[in-house]
C-alpha cells in the first residue's frame, strides 16, 4: 500500500473511523455485513478502483469504478488515504468521502489489510483498529476449503499468507477470536459503543454542553 500525499491531520471529528483487519477465511466480511445490517448508522467506505466491474457488480456497491487517468489525478491532488496497484489495476481509500462523514457525525468503517491500516494510522491517530481471528490454523483451512472458491494451491498460499497478516494483530486496539459467530458479532458491536462514549467522541458530538458545563 502507498501512503496519501496529503500531511498528517489529527482532528477531532464528530464521527469514528473504524477499521476491521483479518487474514482471508477469518470471516471478516460476514462480521463486518451483520454489523452493519444490525447498526445502519455505520458508513462503509467503498474503495475506488480502475479495474473494470465484474458480472453482477455495480458502481458504488462493490467499488467505485474510475478511469486510470482520474484516478491518477484524484491521487496527485491526495484524495486518497491509501493505494495500491494490484495486477496492473489501481485500488483506493478515498481520504475525502472519510472526511467528510466524520465530519457529519458518522461513524465510517474500512474493511482493510494491516498495511493499509498502518496508512490511515498516519493520518487518523484515534482510529480504531479490530483484528478478526479465526480459533486455530485448522478452523481457517477448514472454512477457506469450504467457501469452495479457490483451488487447493491457492488456499495453501493463503495460509501461509495467514500467518505473516496474524502476526501484525499485536499493532491493532482490539482482537476479536471469531469462534462462535453469534459472540464475535456482539463483540464487535461492543467495541463500536465503547469507542462512541470516549472523551474524544462525546466532546466533539455534544461541544455545546461540554462548553457549557466547563469541561476541556
Amino acid at each position: 500500500m502507498n501512503e496519501s500525499t496529503t500531511s498528517t491531520l489529527d482532528t477531532a471529528y464528530p464521527g469514528n473511523l473504524f477499521m476491521v483487519v483479518a487474514p482471508s477465511g477469518a470471516g471478516k466480511s460476514t462480521l463486518v455485513n451483520a454489523l452493519l445490517a444490525r447498526d445502519p448508522s455505520i458508513r462503509l467506505s467503498i474503495s475506488h478502483t480502475t479495474r473494470a466491474p465484474r458480472p453482477g457488480e455495480q458502481d458504488g456497491r462493490e467499488y467505485h469504478f474510475t478511469g486510470i487517468d482520474a484516478f491518477r489525478a484524484a491521487r496527485a491532488r491526495g484524495d486518497f488515504l491509501e493505494w495500491a496497484e494490484v495486477h496492473g489495476n489501481y485500488y483506493g481509500t478515498s481520504r475525502v468521502w472519510i472526511e467528510e462523514q466524520m465530519a457529519q457525525g458518522n461513524d465510517v468503517l474500512l474493511e482493510i489489510d494491516w498495511q493499509g491500516a498502518q496508512q490511515v494510522h498516519k493520518r487518523f491517530s484515534n482510529a480504531v483498529e479490530i483484528f478478526i481471528l479465526p480459533p486455530s490454523l485448522t478452523a481457517l483451512e477448514e472454512r477457506l476449503n469450504k467457501r469452495g472458491q479457490d483451488e487447493p494451491n491457492v488456499i495453501v498460499r493463503r495460509l501461509l499468507a495467514a500467518g505473516s497478516e496474524m502476526a501484525h494483530a499485536s499493532e491493532s486496539d482490539y482482537v476479536i477470536i471469531n469462534e462462535v459467530f453469534e459472540q464475535a458479532l456482539e463483540e464487535l458491536s461492543s467495541v463500536v459503543r465503547a469507542t462512541r462514549l470516549r472523551f474524544s467522541a462525546q466532546k466533539a458530538r455534544h461541544s455545546g454542553l461540554f462548553v457549557e458545563l466547563g469541561i476541556h
